[in-house]
């Protein structure tokens, strides 16, 4: 029953199924809010369905000088100049904890530690992103290389770069900075 409400929750909260049965949209949209969550926790590893409400649509677009005041020399270095910090020296490279990885500037939800591996570049690396919607990519040809650079499509945030070299399914590395991230941990990995 859970399964089939969650579906029928699912499409009626993007508006799949007409609009003329007003009662079952109030009583879909309360059912897809409180029992989503929960089918999605117990399913994310077999499944590719991400709740909308995880998807930010609000941009977030602040000063250099709010950005510094809010971020660490580090971080703004990173994020908002599209610095790169010094292989195997960030906390997250050999970070094993379940849970999200999202943008240290706005807080979006970006990577999620199913989706990590030991690339031994240095870096963390992700097979692919935990929400898409969240990422954009463009083409960077500083250094004297030509690269596709990683950016936080809510906020501008430069992550790191997408390399051709990672593992299947996707045959793509995140190679991400972890002066970028921060770490949102799964309820039954925070301390009680």
């Amino acid at each position: 029953m859970l399964n089939r409400s969650i579906i029928i929750g699912y499409f009626l909260f993007q508006g799949t199924i007409p609009t003329e049965h007003s009662d079952l949209l109030i009583f879909s949209d309360i059912l897809f809010l409180v029992c989503f969550p929960l089918y999605l926790r117990k399913n994310i590893a077999r499944t590719r369905c991400i709740p909308a409400l995880l998807i930010m649509t609000d941009f977030v677009r602040k000063s250099d000088g709010e950005w510094a005041a809010e971020l660490t020399p580090d971080q703004f270095e990173v994020t908002r100049n599209k610095g790169t910090e010094r292989a195997f020296t960030g906390k997250y490279n050999k970070h094993e904890a379940t849970g999200a990885y999202q943008c240290v500037c706005c807080k979006a939800p970006l990577f999620h530690s199913k989706q990590k591996y030991d690339s031994g570049s240095g870096w963390p690396s992700f097979w692919q992103p935990f929400i898409q919607e969240n990422i954009e990519t463009q083409k960077d040809t500083g250094h004297h290389m030509v690269r596709v650079e990683v950016l936080c499509r809510i906020c501008g945030a430069h992550l790191g770069h997408v390399f051709d070299d990672g593992p299947e399914p996707t045959g793509q590395r995140y190679c991400i900075n972890s002066a970028s991230l921060t770490f949102q941990a799964e309820k039954s990995e925070q301390p009680s």
